[in-house]
């Protein structure tokens, strides 16, 4: 999975001149607003006949309907944000009750078990590709017509993806591919859209975002459950029983978004502050005021008293400042904060900062996806034994969302406070650790694998948008990062070739293709990882120059 997630979803208050440090870039201290819409805005004009939907302070709202907001949000999340991501707990099941059997048993070309195993990894496969692809129109259609429209068509999505998987065998398609592909498209609708309910509790927006990051994580637990039901039935809670009632989901998304969830987004705490400075209009001359002009301006005085009221109850007298002196730590912590920020999004996508970060993360992408996919098949003919690959298939269901959960805390800590150079450094190192682990015919290594696995690919996704955010800034952060995700997404594509060589050409042995993948990542990570590093220090040297020089001038001068 690769929905975006970034440290924070807006940008801060402008900097005083006195507070500014050397080493940030002049566009740092813009208010700037990071929009959901990946394409910048002259590719993509907001015509007239377009009703864009403004946004709306979190003081205007209710602090107890706030709190429901995001409490409801957080729960249908669970059961739809990434669902699809639970595919190895339901492809047992799947299997179980004869997926592709009619389809495979007429082929020739491999074996019926190949095929129903190469037909259920390209759903996955497809799944995956449609929920990176997504992002794109998703940050289109939330800019320009809000969250609700956006919860609403996930809903859609989300009844049409179950209504085809429970009766799959009763359409004139691949009701499974197109069902599981409308379940991946209608998860990042309603979990994107609800990104805007960090801006609900500014004070605390980390939080919420992480009870949202969690959730989607989580999420994958749902076919978990279900297959533990399936097996305690013994096939009785079919799929389809299962789908039917897994309809009850996108009703509850939709009558919240009717009822409960807000129809604009909230306003980011940039934009509070800019609204809480803003100049009040210059009065009228006493002798041209009349009760009219009077009484409007005390509605203007009352109205710019409550805004700033509002929004001092939200962030603190002193919030705004210690906000700013904590992201300018974060920049210089960096390293590499602001070196592609004043170029335009074609330079940054021509650049080797682009180039490196997106073959990287194509190649991470296509890994973790496909043990995902593989994982079970992998473990069997690694041990020569379906009763451990099926024990091992069990606690990755288990570790997956738990993963996500744990490793929550601790993945901005660390983003937080080291530079670029050693997250990559640690991803890289992580990345063919797990790659050794998984060719070890040991049960020690399969478990230290899986463990590993689960705790990296959040912390992996999260990187990625973090060095997106850093190197790209935000002003362009929507291509620049949907084009990583997207093109990533388009290579997951791969996997069909990648079965094919593991069932077919290696006569079930994983372990070259593993070894493929692992060299090709770790040429590439050793690569970005030498070359941030070698930017990073060439960055220090030039301010450390910077600062003498002016230091020098300043002494002269004295």
């Amino acid at each position: 999975m690769s929905l975006n997630r970034v440290s924070s979803l807006e940008t801060f208050t402008v900097l005083h001149a006195d507070q500014r440090s050397r080493r940030s870039s002049d566009a740092s201290t813009r208010d700037r607003k990071l929009s959901f819409n990946p394409l910048p805005q002259e590719w993509d004009p907001v015509f007239p006949t377009l009703d864009t939907v403004h946004a709306v302070g979190a003081f205007e709202v209710p602090k107890w309907k706030r709190m429901l907001q995001v409490t409801v949000t957080v729960f249908y999340c669970l059961f739809a944000a990434g669902v699809v991501f639970g595919y190895a707990a339901i492809k047992p099941v799947l299997k179980h009750e004869g997926a592709y059997k009619e389809i495979c048993s007429a082929q020739t070309s491999v074996s019926e078990n190949t095929c129903v195993e190469m037909h259920l990894n390209l759903m996955f496969t497809v799944a995956a590709v449609t929920t990176n692809v997504a992002a794109l129109p998703i940050g289109a259609i939330l800019d320009h017509y809000g969250p609700r429209v956006c919860g609403l068509l996930g809903s859609v999505f989300l009844a049409i993806g179950a209504a085809l998987m429970a009766f799959e065998n009763r359409v004139p398609f691949d009701g499974l591919l197109f069902g599981y592909t409308f379940l991946a498209l209608g998860g990042p609708f309603t979990y994107i859209s609800s990104f805007q309910l960090s801006n609900a509790f500014p004070k605390n927006s980390g939080l919420v975002l992480a009870l949202l990051t969690g959730a989607f994580d989580a999420s994958s637990a749902l076919f978990l459950l279900y297959r533990i039901l399936y097996e305690k039935s013994e096939g009785a809670f079919g799929h389809r029983k299962f789908f039917l009632a897994y309809l009850i989901v996108p009703v509850v998304i939709a009558l919240c978004q009717v009822f409960i969830l807000p129809a604009q987004s909230y306003k980011t705490v940039g934009e509070l502050v800019e609204e809480m400075e803003e100049q009040p209009p210059s009065p009228e001359p006493y002798d041209q005021i009349d009760e009219h002009t009077a009484l409007l301006q005390e509605e203007e005085r009352q109205h710019r008293a409550s805004v700033i009221e509002g929004v001092h109850d939200l962030l603190g007298s002193a919030k705004a400042d210690k906000q700013a002196k904590r992201e300018e730590r974060k920049n210089e912590i960096s390293g590499v904060w602001g070196v592609m920020h004043h170029a335009a999004a074609w330079e940054q996508i021509k650049s080797p900062w682009f180039i490196l970060i997106c073959a990287f993360t194509v190649i991470q992408m296509t890994r973790i996806n496909y043990f995902v996919a593989t994982i079970h098949p992998q473990y069997e003919a690694i041990f020569h034994s379906p009763a451990k690959a099926t024990e091992l298939n069990n606690f990755f269901d288990i570790a997956l969302p738990l993963g996500g959960l744990l490793s929550i805390p601790f993945i901005g800590v660390f983003l937080d406070r080291n530079s670029t150079s050693r997250v990559l450094i640690a991803l890289v190192s992580c990345a063919t650790t797990i790659g050794i682990f998984g060719i070890i015919p040991k049960t020690w290594a399969a478990y230290a694998n899986i463990c590993l696995f689960v705790l990296y690919r959040p912390f992996y996704y999260t990187a990625v948008s973090d060095y997106s955010a850093k190197v790209f800034g935000f002003r362009t952060f929507g291509t620049v990062y949907g084009t990583i995700i997207c093109l990533s997404g388009l290579f997951n594509f791969s996997q069909s070739g990648l079965d094919y060589l593991f069932h077919e050409t290696f006569k079930g042995n994983p372990v070259p293709v593993n070894v493929m993948l692992l060299s090709a990542g770790l040429a590439i990570g050793i690569a970005l990882a030498v070359f941030v590093t070698a930017k990073a220090k060439t960055m220090r040297r030039k301010v450390l120059e910077s600062e003498a020089e002016g230091a020098f001038r300043e002494t002269r001068w004295d």
